[in-house]
């Protein structure tokens, strides 16, 4: 019987599953998908791999837990601050604000080696689930403001984040990205405001 590191089976069960996604978020993010493997993320974790099979049924699997993991922090964090605003233009403002700090601190990292990797079809679909959730602010304050083609408008703005975050992760001043990324997405909604 495996010794178990927490005061009941349910919290130890509940620390080897974060020590787990901590070791799969840490090869992706290092290796890409290709290195998160059941033997490699059992490896990081400190524990065999048959002991991740308790855990995740496969590779994709465990992919699949990390995009889980990664959203619900980012998506509670940026609902907090739109909670706190009314306006559709302060929500785009504060949307930017926020998925920019997010990124500064990492958060988005894991997502983006997802995102450039070629991902089973459940895991693309839940990815793409994800990305539309914590987007619906973003697009809802644009329906607000009454943007012209809408779609188009948020696509373009969603590429201009995309740039604001990779730019950011490079080394870039958060500061100073915020700042510019906000100019040019007040300047292409300005016509609603």
């Amino acid at each position: 019987m495996p010794k178990i590191t927490a005061p009941t089976v349910a919290e130890h069960r509940v620390r080897q599953r974060a020590a787990l996604l901590h070791a799969a978020r840490e090869l992706l993010i290092a290796g890409g998908v290709s290195a998160v493997t059941p033997a490699a993320v059992g490896a990081a974790a400190g524990l065999s791999r048959p002991s991740v099979y308790e855990y995740f049924s496969s590779g994709a699997d465990v992919l699949v837990a990390v995009i889980e993991d990664a959203f619900p922090r980012a998506n509670a964090e940026l609902q907090s601050a739109l909670d706190s605003v009314t306006s559709a233009s302060e929500r785009l403002d504060v949307y930017v604000r926020v998925t920019l700090r997010l990124a500064a601190e990492g958060v988005h990292r894991p997502v983006a080696a997802l995102a450039a990797a070629q991902l089973p079809a459940e895991c693309l679909a839940r990815l793409s689930a994800l990305h539309r959730e914590q987007a619906a602010p973003f697009i809802e304050a644009l329906r607000e403001l009454e943007v012209p083609e809408l779609n188009i408008t948020a696509r373009l703005l969603g590429g201009v984040l995309q740039a604001a975050m990779a730019a950011i992760e490079s080394g870039a001043s958060l500061p100073v990205v915020t700042e510019r990324t906000l100019v040019f997405v007040r300047s292409a909604v300005a016509p609603a405001l």
